[in-house]
């Protein structure tokens, strides 16, 4: 049974219906979730998000875990029930089994220090839960490309690149906030900022956008016209198939590079609080968005915002392609800058970088910029 469990973490492609492996997978994708979630339980000092902790209600995150053994444990059975994939049965009920015996949604939350270091397995199982569960669902509703399976080729480097850069959200959130204010505190004046943070929240709101799109632009052109910059970026566009989690796959430090050059300005001008997570909130859609396997053009709006179709074209191995199409946000900042795609056709046809000299592989990506040798 392990030896089936390692083929099918390894193997891509479709999953047909009637046999259970849907139904199989699906299961086995919450049990793991709800063991990864009593662990948080036991021990959120350590393995949850302080910034989470203030905005979730835990008694509906009890409640959301103990449906979530129930589902995961009823499919399951019912596959046991009428033999399909037993062995995907035998795992998912350890796994709830496990989470139940180590105290299940009734694990109890008592007072915890705080300053603790930690990582973000909250973030990763609340993220992962609602991207698959949202997005999954999007894709097979308006794909683009039909025939692109759920599990396509590479899927687990984009999903270990998932769980790294969640994991590792405190140490991110902590190097940004000092880089940006050692590097960018001296340019932050009361007077600016109190004149923001008296604007109307629709103006603050399109002006925070703007301002973090317009460093993004340019950050963004730049690792492509920067050779040792795009060793970084290089690997984010290696991936061959887009969708929701195609985003995911970004060098850690092109991660922190970018957020800190994005996040500058937004501190340096002083937004409220408010326009600050609105904005979190639109940053996190379009990135996942963005990348999906979905046939999204929005008319007209497609000269204003960023689509999936525009950002697409982005990633794509086509000539007409290359370096283009940098904005995250409004696609108007290319089209004034000169940068925007122009194609005789809709949608490309290849992904990837030109060449494919990127490897495949988590660690792999990790050391690719730091190990590449162009000439070879």
């Amino acid at each position: 049974m392990l030896e089936k469990l390692n083929r099918l973490t390894e193997s891509h492609g479709e999953l047909r219906a009637g046999r259970g492996m849907l139904s199989g997978v699906a299961a086995l994708f919450l049990a793991t979730l709800c063991f990864l979630g009593v662990l948080a339980f036991h021990f959120p000092e350590y393995l949850t998000t302080p910034q989470l902790r203030k905005a979730y209600d835990v008694e509906v995150l009890r409640q959301v875990m103990f449906w979530s053994m129930v589902v995961s444990g009823g499919i399951a059975l019912a596959n046991v029930v009428f033999s399909r994939v037993r062995w995907l049965s035998f795992w998912t009920f350890l796994l709830v089994g496990v989470t139940l015996a180590l105290g299940g949604h009734k694990v109890p939350v008592n007072d915890f220090p705080d300053h603790t270091p930690y990582i973000g397995l909250d973030w990763f199982i609340l993220d992962l839960l609602g991207s698959a569960l949202i997005f999954v669902f999007i894709e097979k509703l308006f794909a683009l490309r039909r025939d692109q399976p759920i599990f396509r080729p590479e899927w687990q480097t984009d999903l270990q690149h998932f769980l790294v850069n969640h994991m590792v959200v405190g140490f991110i959130l902590l190097a940004t906030n000092l880089l940006v204010h050692q590097l960018f505190g001296w340019a932050a004046k009361d007077g600016i900022q109190g004149w923001v943070q008296g604007l109307p929240f629709p103006i603050a709101l399109f002006l925070i956008v703007l301002v973090a799109d317009l460093v993004q632009y340019w950050t963004h052109r730049a690792y492509h016209e920067v050779p040792a910059l795009w060793r970084l970026h290089a690997v984010h566009h290696s991936v061959k198939s887009m969708d929701w989690l195609a985003g995911s796959r970004q060098h850690i430090l092109e991660l922190l590079i970018t957020r800190t050059l994005v996040l500058a300005p937004i501190f340096v001008l002083g937004f409220s609080k408010e326009v600050i997570d609105t904005y979190i909130v639109i940053v996190g859609f379009q990135a996942v968005f963005n990348h999906a396997n979905v046939s999204v053009r929005l008319g007209p709006l497609r000269y204003v915002i960023v689509t999936p179709n525009f950002h697409h074209w982005h990633h794509s191995q086509d000539q007409e392609a290359l370096d283009r199409n940098y904005a995250a946000h409004f696609a108007f900042l290319d089209h004034l800058f000169g940068t925007a795609v122009k194609a005789d056709r809709v949608w490309p046809k290849d992904y990837g970088v030109l060449g494919d000299y990127v490897p495949n592989g988590f660690w792999r990506q990790l050391k690719f910029p730091f190990t590449w040798k162009p000439d070879a």
